[in-house]
C-alpha cells in the first residue's frame, strides 16, 4: 500500500492464513457529487457512522464537483482521485472546502470497497470504465447491475407483484393496452417521476395537463427512439400513497409514504410528494425478501423499492430504485429509529462477507 498512514502488510501464506487470521480493517472510497447536496443528505450521516464501525479502518470521499477528478468522471482516465479523508463527523457545512481544499490522493485499486452515491445523470461509459478498473465484486452498488435494473423493463421480472404491466415500444402497443384499463407510461431509464404520463381513452395526462394523441407524438416518438416505455395500469387508489420502502443486504431498514399533492396522482418528491411514516406490512416484507433474492447476486447491496395500492387493497411493486439511495436520514429523523446506524452495520457485514483478505488494508 503507497498511501499515507497505511499499515504494513504482511504476506502469508494460504496454510498460515488459515491458521492466524489476520485482523483487519476495511477500507471504503466513496464516489459522490457534492454540488447537488444539501443539509438533509442522507451522505454525511451514513459516512460518519461508518466511520465509527470498528470494523471500517477508512472511508475517503471523492466528490464528481471537484474539477481535479475530471479526468476520472468525465474522461475515464484512472487518475489519483482528490479525495476527502473522513477523520472524525462528516459535516454538510465543510463540504465545500473539504471536498475542494483539504483532500489526499487517492487510487480506486487501493481501496476494499467502491460505495456509489453518484445522482444521476451518468455519463455513458463511466460504469463500464469502473468496472474495467476495478472488480465489480468490490462496488456497491455494482455498475453492471445498477444498468440492468435502473432500466423499467426490469420490472417484468417481478410481474408476479407488480400490477398488469407491459413494454410499450410505440404508439400501437400503447392504445391497445389503454383500452384494457388507465395506464401509466414511463419511459424506461428516467427517474423521479420525469416524463411519466398517464393514458386514458387516447389522450394523455401530465397530471392536470392533457392532450390528445396528435399533440403529444412528438414526446412519444422521442422516447420511442430510446426504446419506448414501461406500461402499468394506473392504480385509482394512488392517492393513498407511494410507500419507499429501503432494503439493505437483504434486510428492510425502514419505510416511508409519500402521499401526492392535493389533485396530483404523482408521489415523488421531486413532484410535490409529502412524505409521512410508514412500515412495510407482511406482504411488503416478503416483496423483498423476493427481490433481495435476485438482487444481491447481482451486487446490489442496497435499493429502494416503490409499492402503490392495487384496486384490490393489496400493494404492489411499481418501481425499484438501485443508484443512490436517499432519504434515510429524513427516515431517521421522522421516525426516530436509528436507521443510519442499522443500515451502516448492514452494509459493513456485506463488505466483511465479500471482502478478500489477501490486499493490503488501508488505515487512517
Amino acid at each position: 500500500m503507497h498511501a499515507t498512514g497505511c499499515s504494513a502488510f504482511i504476506t502469508a501464506t494460504g496454510l498460515q492464513a488459515k491458521t492466524h487470521p489476520m485482523k483487519r480493517s476495511i477500507s471504503v472510497l466513496v464516489l459522490t457529487d457534492h454540488r447537488g447536496h444539501n443539509s438533509d443528505n442522507s451522505l454525511y450521516a451514513l459516512c460518519s457512522e461508518l466511520r465509527r464501525n470498528p470494523k471500517v479502518g477508512a472511508v475517503h470521499i471523492a466528490s464528481r464537483g471537484n474539477p481535479a477528478n475530471n479526468r476520472f468522471f468525465y474522461q475515464f482516465q484512472n487518475i489519483a482521485l482528490r479525495a476527502w479523508p473522513l477523520d472524525g463527523e462528516m459535516n454538510y457545512r465543510d463540504a465545500d472546502y473539504r471536498f475542494m481544499q483539504e483532500t489526499i490522493p487517492a487510487n480506486i485499486k487501493e481501496y476494499d470497497w467502491i460505495w456509489l452515491r453518484l445522482p444521476r445523470p451518468i455519463p455513458d461509459g463511466f460504469f463500464d470504465f469502473l468496472a474495467r478498473e476495478v472488480d465489480e465484486r468490490q462496488i456497491f452498488n455494482s455498475p453492471s447491475g445498477i444498468e440492468e435494473t435502473s432500466n423499467k423493463a426490469f420490472l417484468a421480472n417481478f410481474a408476479d407483484i407488480c400490477p398488469p404491466l407491459q413494454l410499450c415500444p410505440d404508439v400501437d402497443s400503447i392504445l391497445n393496452f389503454q383500452e384494457q384499463f388507465p395506464i401509466v407510461l414511463k419511459p424506461l431509464e428516467n427517474y423521479g417521476g420525469r416524463g411519466v404520463v398517464k393514458v386514458e381513452n387516447g389522450f394523455f395526462y401530465e397530471n392536470d395537463k392533457k392532450a390528445s394523441l396528435q399533440e403529444y407524438l412528438p414526446v412519444l416518438e422521442q422516447q420511442f427512439q430510446l426504446g419506448g416505455y414501461m406500461g402499468m395500469k394506473f392504480l385509482r387508489n394512488v392517492t393513498q400513497g407511494d410507500k419507499r420502502i429501503i432494503v439493505v443486504n437483504g434486510d428492510v431498514v425502514g419505510a416511508v409514504l409519500r402521499l401526492p399533492p392535493k389533485g396530483a396522482w404523482l408521489c415523488n418528491a421531486a413532484q410535490g410528494g409529502q412524505a409521512a411514516m410508514a412500515t412495510a406490512d407482511a406482504r411488503e416484507l416478503q416483496m423483498a425478501r423476493q427481490m433481495a433474492d435476485v438482487l444481491l447476486p447481482k451486487g446490489i447491496a442496497m435499493f429502494g423499492m416503490d409499492t402503490l395500492v392495487e384496486d384490490d387493497g393489496r400493494r404492489v411493486l411499481s418501481e425499484v430504485n438501485t443508484l443512490s439511495i436517499g432519504g434515510i436520514k429524513p427516515l431517521e429523523d421522522l421516525t426516530g429509529k436509528p436507521m443510519i446506524k442499522r443500515t451502516t452495520d448492514l452494509l459493513t457485514d456485506y463488505m466483511a462477507a465479500g471482502t478478500n483478505l489477501q490486499r493490503p488494508a488501508l488505515v487512517s
